[in-house]
């Protein structure tokens, strides 16, 4: 017994979503008389679809969301002095840590760095291909996703919603909305439960906020975030990628017509007809049968057909659902698909499309990823340089100096040493200049003054000292250097060079 036409199935399918569609975005007539400030929100309800753009979206979403919730929980030892979280913003001590690396507040320079590569880089992507961030790695679009597998499973597939959402409010809507939203809750709390863990110890910290012991700022924050990601990620979705996001309107500085975007081939899918239409006029028709699963599956309600638009976030899904119809009805796949403006002409004037990587090595890309790896370099190389010893001198203003009993001249300063070793260690300041100088500090006595000190620093820490020089009588207004050296096996130093301030010498 043969079962129904697969055709007849697919028509009836493209008939009731082209209802469902028409009646979405037709909205109600304005009251006469009424100005209209804004436009009623349309529901989107995205269809499920399968194929390798779908597919790498699933694995993005894993990774992402896995790092997010996971690296708070690894453990990194870095000694008995420094905390064993891989990564943690120590906001208390003012200190970075992302597994063997260690940012000291001196050393923002690499953070900002990191801030500008991350820049750079969403340009290189832009410039290549696209929103690509937008579709596959921006939080509001992951944490969207999740929340629509969630509508899946609990209201069913795209038609399933929409009967849901159109419907009275009977005793299965409110039940299956309650436990849609009790799902959306949970997981905008464990969001902003995991975002408070990167900036203290996770384990210790989840002990005390669940016994009520943790800071208030603690409680303040993740009830900020599960409301902002239960908002934005259960409600308002398409709406913050199309008119809350700055992005959109920024990234149109960096495409150009060789950047490769998702395209709808017009030039070969119009004029539009159905799959029995095109059988009774052959070549009447373009590719294209109108079945509107393109604009089904977008997770922001658009249709790719109409062209480039802000509400594109190059997602790629469209492509997937195309490519399946067209496999299904026996035409060439590749309606809608990744290309570029000049790609799309050629090909429409029966040209050969250039290959996508010859697509991607151009002038602009290149100048993105060689400024891109430049910075990183440079971030590497200064980080391997870095010594884990510092000194800064502060000199004491007022007053500059003090002349002594005996005529000697007094200069105070504030000596900040930094160990940024993970273990304490013997360091030895000396001075260099002022001929006869001497120096000593407020735990020693002056009789105990010398031009070298050693003292102990502790680990992972800024040792302040309060240190006096002493010069003799007659000693000039000079430059002084303080110089540092760690007393191990590194032998690292540092040195500062200031002023010694004295009275003017009669000649």
């Amino acid at each position: 017994m043969s079962g129904p036409d697969p055709l007849s199935v697919l028509a009836a399918d493209a008939a009731a979503l082209r209802a469902s569609s028409r009646k979405q975005r037709t909205p109600p007539p304005p009251p006469e008389n009424e100005p209209q400030l804004y436009e009623k929100r349309r529901g989107v309800y995205p269809q499920k679809v399968q194929g390798p753009f779908r597919r790498f979206k699933w694995l993005v979403m894993f990774v992402t969301l896995g790092i997010y919730y996971i690296t708070p929980w690894i453990r990194w030892d870095r000694g008995p002095y420094a905390p064993d979280q891989a990564v943690l913003v120590d906001l208390a001590h003012r200190r970075f840590y992302m597994f063997g690396i260690e940012i000291w507040p001196h050393e923002f320079y690499f953070v900002a760095g990191m801030l500008i590569m991350a820049g750079i880089g969403l340009f290189l992507v832009t410039s290549a291909v696209g929103r690509a961030w937008c579709g596959y790695s921006c939080p509001q679009t992951v944490w969207t996703d999740l929340f629509q597998h969630v509508d899946r499973l609990i209201d069913g597939d795209r038609n399933a919603q929409i009967r849901l959402a159109n419907g009275p409010w009977t005793a299965e809507k409110i039940a299956k909305r309650a436990v849609k939203w009790t799902i959306y809750l949970v997981i905008s709390f464990w969001t902003g439960g995991a975002w408070i863990m990167y900036f203290a110890d996770a384990p210790t910290l989840t002990r005390d906020f669940w016994a009520g012991d943790a800071a208030p700022v603690a409680y303040a924050t993740v009830a900020i975030l599960t409301a902002t990601t239960f908002t934005l990620g259960g409600f308002m979705r398409e709406q913050v990628c199309i008119y809350m996001c700055p992005w959109p309107r920024i990234q149109t500085a960096m495409l150009d017509e060789k950047s490769l975007i998702v395209t709808y081939k017009d030039w070969r899918g119009e004029p539009r007809g159905s799959v029995k239409k095109a059988a009774k006029d052959p070549g009447a028709f373009g590719d294209c049968i109108d079945c509107n699963q393109c604009v089904a599956v977008c997770p922001t309600g658009i249709d790719i057909r109409e062209g480039p638009q802000i509400g594109c976030i190059t997602c790629a899904l469209c492509i997937d659902a195309c490519d399946r119809v067209m496999g299904e009805i026996g035409r060439p796949r590749g309606l809608i698909d990744y290309a570029t403006l000049d790609d799309c002409k050629r090909e429409a004037a029966g040209e050969t499309p250039r290959p996508a990587w010859k697509t991607l090595l151009r002038p602009r890309t290149i100048v993105y990823f060689l400024a891109w790896c430049g910075i990183g370099l440079g971030l590497l190389f200064l980080l391997g340089a870095r010594t884990r010893t510092d000194i800064s001198v502060a000199p004491d203003r007022n007053p500059p100096f003090m002349l002594l009993s005996d005529g000697s001249v007094r200069n105070a300063y504030t000596i900040k040493l930094r160990n940024m070793e993970s273990r304490p260690r013997d360091m030895a300041i000396t001075i260099d200049g002022v001929r006869g100088a001497m120096m000593w500090t407020d735990e020693m006595d002056r009789a105990d003054a010398a031009r070298s000190l050693t003292l102990t620093v502790p680990a992972d820490a800024t040792q302040p000292l309060r240190l006096y020089v002493v010069a003799p009588r007659d000693t000039p207004a000079q430059a002084i250097t303080f110089a540092v050296r760690s007393l191990d096996e590194r032998g690292e130093r540092d040195s500062s060079e200031t002023r010694f301030e004295a009275p003017e010498v009669n000649p």
